[in-house]
């Protein structure tokens, strides 16, 4: 199949992966396929994910990303207390408070879950450079770590968020700490199944999606 147009599309994150997009620690993100086979259905062609029909023709992978697609980020938030009894999509471009920050946010809104942000709302842009297929448990060092993690300056141990040393969650393997997090994320057991995944690497642009594109 020829290079795919490059789509836009939302992509969900939670509070402690949006800190590591901010901080710039966070290249790299892994979601599961509906695949589970021994050999993998899904391959990597002109940088998207495709598989064979039962006649053998290519079909992109559904719900996968290509490179060069630019995916605006959603987080949980909260408009501002003027539009508190407002539905999330008649919520008009205004002032939005995002809960992973520790700033300010009025206590008269409440929180929003990341899947009903609008799109003007998003205050990130990922642009996809790189596109894999691989376990779950292939995932290397270095990769791990560009999922997010942070290193201890006393221990020089990982963590996946600030404090997890604490509750016991800190290891001198980061591919350990990963497989907590996609635990945390994915359910426990989620890391024992060891899954088929698109493991996508992006730019990080600080902007919205439509300046993005201005």
């Amino acid at each position: 199949m020829s290079k795919p147009k490059a789509k836009e599309r939302p992509m969900l994150f939670s509070g402690p992966m949006v800190r590591a997009l901010l901080d710039g620690r966070k290249t790299q993100t892994r979601r599961r396929l509906d695949a589970w086979t021994e050999e993998p259905l899904a391959y990597v062609e002109a940088g998207a994910i495709e598989a064979l029909d039962a006649d053998d023709r290519p079909y992109r992978w559904p719900r996968t990303h290509a490179v060069g697609d630019r995916l605006w980020v959603r987080e949980a938030w909260k408009a501002h207390s003027t539009f508190e009894g407002v539905p999330p999509r008649d919520v008009p471009p205004s002032r939005v408070f995002y809960l992973a920050d520790d700033s300010y946010s009025p206590s008269g809104s409440r929180g929003r879950p990341s899947v009903f942000m609008p799109r003007w709302a998003s205050r990130l842009t990922l642009t996809v450079t790189d596109v894999r297929v691989e376990r779950l448990q292939d995932i290397s060092k270095p990769d791990a770590i560009a999922e997010g993690l942070i290193q201890l300056r006393t221990t020089r141990r990982w963590v996946a968020s600030k404090g997890d040393q604490y509750l016991g969650y800190a290891h001198a393997d980061p591919r350990v700490v990963y497989g907590w997090l996609w635990n945390t994320i994915n359910g426990d057991g989620a890391w024992e199944a060891n899954p088929w995944v698109a493991a996508y690497t992006f730019t990080i642009a600080n902007r919205n999606i439509e300046a993005e594109t201005a």
